[in-house]
């Protein structure tokens, strides 16, 4: 009898024993887990990792003076963005500058082949666009992106790498420095390309932006932009190879964009919409067939479920630049910066 109990007793020890062996190596591997999630380096295009860089940017310097506008000066403009020289176009109204400096709009253009976009305004590129908010009173500054036109850098595009993000921020850098702008009336428009990059400076920077506009944005979640595809969008063969590497060498690491996904998550700007604290005006025509009026309606939605400040306008039957209700749709957006930044 009593050596049974004492084979009983062995056994239960040997069992407690290997139960607590493979709980001890459970907690091991995951505290060695954690160790290395915690040590991993943030994916650069995250929104924790924008906001833990720095965007210091530069004086703006004048690099030639263009001919002036109705009531403007305008000038091809430069800074500083991760060492490379970027250009951009500015414009100085002309007149008593207010006590506490120009009002400012940063002007986000949408995707034009890098090797055909200019930085001159004679040539039409959004010349009808910004002017209308230059000849209103403001500073205006439409950057060029790194490796467009006399940009230094290569051009990398603004939805799997944060460069023209990165651009943008120092631009709003840059401009808070100029010595006749207003540091704390900046706002900032975007149309489609630059809509997401607009959307991007606003969850990663909230605090020297006061308000945004975005037309035709390109403001889905990376859900959407899985499965979607701009007919408008033709780049050269080396930069469509180079954007097609990054995309498919994230979707090999972490898989198809989904919203169950932590890594597509952390990067997807539309999942930070509660840091957004500025007003925000939403411009679609009804019928856009570059980028979906969904993304906008989406964005307007959970803008709203988070409470914030948002104004949505639709141009029935309209395209992707809201030509036949133009003049309508840039009043609203001037309407808007007027209330916002005057």
């Amino acid at each position: 009898m009593k050596r049974t109990i004492f084979i009983v007793i062995i056994i239960i020890c040997i069992v407690c024993g290997i139960i607590f062996y493979h709980s001890q190596k459970r907690v091991v591997s995951s505290i060695q887990t954690t160790i290395q999630k915690v040590a991993a380096p943030l994916n650069p295009l995250s929104i924790s990792a924008m906001r833990a860089r720095s965007y210091p940017g530069s004086n703006l310097k004048i690099e030639q003076t263009l001919s002036d506008g109705s009531n403007y000066h305008q000038y091809i403009a430069s800074y500083m963005s991760d060492g490379l020289k970027i250009n951009g176009l500015l414009t100085i109204p002309i007149g008593t500058k207010p006590k506490a400096g120009w009002p400012v709009i940063l002007f986000n253009h949408g995707y034009i082949s890098p090797g055909e976009y200019q930085t001159d305004p004679s040539v039409g590129q959004y010349a009808s666009y910004f002017s209308v908010f230059a000849e209103a009173g403001y500073i205006v500054f439409k950057p060029d992106y790194r490796g467009n036109a006399q940009s230094e850098g290569k051009p990398e595009g603004a939805y799997y790498s944060p460069a023209y993000t990165v651009d943008d921020l120092n631009a709003l850098s840059s401009l808070k420095k100029y010595p006749d702008a207003n540091p704390n009336k900046i706002g900032v428009w975007g149309h489609s390309m630059g809509g997401n990059i607009t959307l991007r400076d606003l969850v990663v920077n909230p605090n020297d932006i006061k308000a945004a506009v975005i037309w035709g944005g390109v403001v889905g979640s990376y859900e959407d932009l899985a499965h979607w595809h701009d007919p408008a969008y033709h780049p050269s063969i080396t930069q469509s190879a180079a954007q097609n590497r990054v995309r498919s060498a994230l979707m090999k690491q972490y898989g198809s964009p989904s919203s169950h996904s932590p890594f597509w998550q952390s990067i997807d700007p539309t999942n930070f919409v509660s840091s957004i604290t500025v007003p925000v005006q939403l411009d679609v025509g009804g019928s856009d067939e570059e980028v979906p009026s969904s993304f906008s309606q989406n964005f307007r939605d959970k803008l709203q479920k988070a409470g914030k400040t948002v104004e949505f306008f639709t141009y029935p039957g309209d395209n992707h630049n809201i030509s036949n209700h133009f003049t309508e749709a840039m009043q609203h957006s001037l309407d808007f910066f007027n209330k916002y930044l005057k």
